[in-house]
């Protein structure tokens, strides 16, 4: 019986998305709920799995098509057969020497996987690639995804364990030649076509505007030292510099709600809860998971819900739903080794709050100069609602709680 495999209803917000890749041939075995394809849409990555067992009789739509939902990608016939690869033809002359046995290509650690159970198979384009850059054998690493599958903290987990074989190089590219003016254009993706579009977007309808402080992150760095072992084991999380950022953001936005708001036509928008996106670096563009009324988080909420929006949104397996919306926005773009920048505001919001890397450095305290672990901090602002006052204020507030973080437990 033939069925055909459709593109999934896509969400109101969604238009249409771009067929990114096919993981099956025509003739492929296929099993039920099995990644078929990849679709690509603004936001994120949607698989298509397989609807029945069986062979993927015919592909309709190919690499980098627009389509729309309902569209028929493909067709598979439930219940046949792989279709049998071809002998070699044997048809040489006859020769006098014995012939020796024909040798097999080596298989990989990926295929290996699937020949004992399909894992290879299951796993998204992040983590598939992940596993062969080490050469891993993905059936044995413990998945802790839905249904089972391996996630990218997974595959970290298991070479922090140790247990990884040595990996095979991967052939390298060859070297571009000294003095080659060569050009290569390549269409951007629809992620990083909306990425422009908003920045451009943002700096054409807001008057933005940055301010800087540093803080002096000693207290915050004693704190994680004295409890991070029983945070960990407690709440099954490392306690992270973000999460204190988070807290002393809301503690922040509380004073000055204005920095919370939106501008809607001619009215200011101020909103009574703290959605907080936290800006994740993937190798398709930036992406913005957004936490819900953080001002309801414990900390080991904020790092859990970090770390799982991170390391979904890297495999490809975040929901539109978990990137819209926001009323503030957070960014660490000291994780890449930046001192400082002014960050973008991600429209509508009408501040973006953008953390820098640690650097000890020569301070003067109590008359004396000691060396500090310091981070400069930036605020973009909109100016059409937020006053340098305002912005400034915020800063100071967010410094104080981080230098002072027992400010947080008393919201002082």
């Amino acid at each position: 019986m033939s069925i055909e495999v459709k593109v999934p209803q896509l969400p109101e917000s969604v238009a249409d998305a771009t067929l990114v890749s096919w993981h099956k041939g025509p003739g492929d075995r296929v099993s039920r709920d099995e990644n078929l394809v990849d679709l690509e849409t603004d936001k994120v990555v949607l698989e298509v799995p397989s609807p029945a067992d069986g062979v993927l009789k015919e592909i309709r739509i190919q690499d980098g098509t627009t389509v729309t939902s309902g569209e028929i990608l493909a067709v598979i016939e439930a219940g046949a057969a792989a279709t049998p690869e071809p002998a070699a033809a044997s048809a040489a002359a006859p020769s006098s020497q014995p012939s020796a046995a024909p040798v097999a290509a080596a298989p990989t650690p990926a295929e290996e996987a699937a020949a004992r159970g399909g894992a290879a198979d299951k796993l998204s384009p992040a983590v598939r690639r992940l596993v062969e850059e080490h050469g891993l054998d993905a059936a044995m690493i413990p998945g802790s995804g839905r249904d089972g599958r391996i996630t990218k903290a997974d595959v970290m987990q298991f070479l922090d364990r140790g247990e990884t074989p040595t990996p095979t190089p991967a052939p390298s590219a060859p070297a571009p030649v000294a003095g080659s003016r060569g050009e290569r254009r390549v269409p951007m993706t629809r992620l990083r076509a909306l990425i422009a579009d908003r920045m451009v977007e943002a700096q054409h309808a807001a008057a933005m505007l940055t301010s800087f402080n540093e803080v002096d992150l000693s207290e915050v760095m004693r704190l994680r030292k004295q409890y991070r072992d029983s945070f960990e084991k407690k709440y099954g999380v490392r306690i992270g510099y973000m999460s204190f950022f988070v807290k002393a953001a809301i503690e922040a936005l509380r004073k000055f709600p204005v920095v919370n708001a939106s501008v809607e036509d001619n009215d200011i928008v101020y909103h009574d809860y703290h959605d907080v996106g936290i800006a994740v670096s993937t190798e398709r563009g930036l992406l913005v998971p957004v936490l819900r009324n953080v001002e309801s988080l414990s900390f080991a909420d904020i790092e859990n819900n970090i770390v799982d929006y991170a390391t979904r949104a890297r495999d490809g397996q975040i929901q539109i739903g978990e990137l819209t919306g926001g009323t503030f926005t957070i960014t660490n773009g000291g994780v890449f080794g930046s001192l400082m920048s002014t960050p973008i505001i991600n429209p509508p919001q009408s501040a973006i709050l953008g953390m820098h890397k640690i650097q000890e450095r020569p301070m003067v305290v109590d008359g004396e100069i000691r060396i500090r672990p310091m981070m400069y901090i930036a605020l973009t602002y909109d100016h059409r609602i937020i006053d340098g006052r305002e912005a400034v204020q915020f800063l100071v507030s967010v410094k104080e709680s981080l230098e002072d973080p027992a400010r947080l437990l008393i919201q002082v």
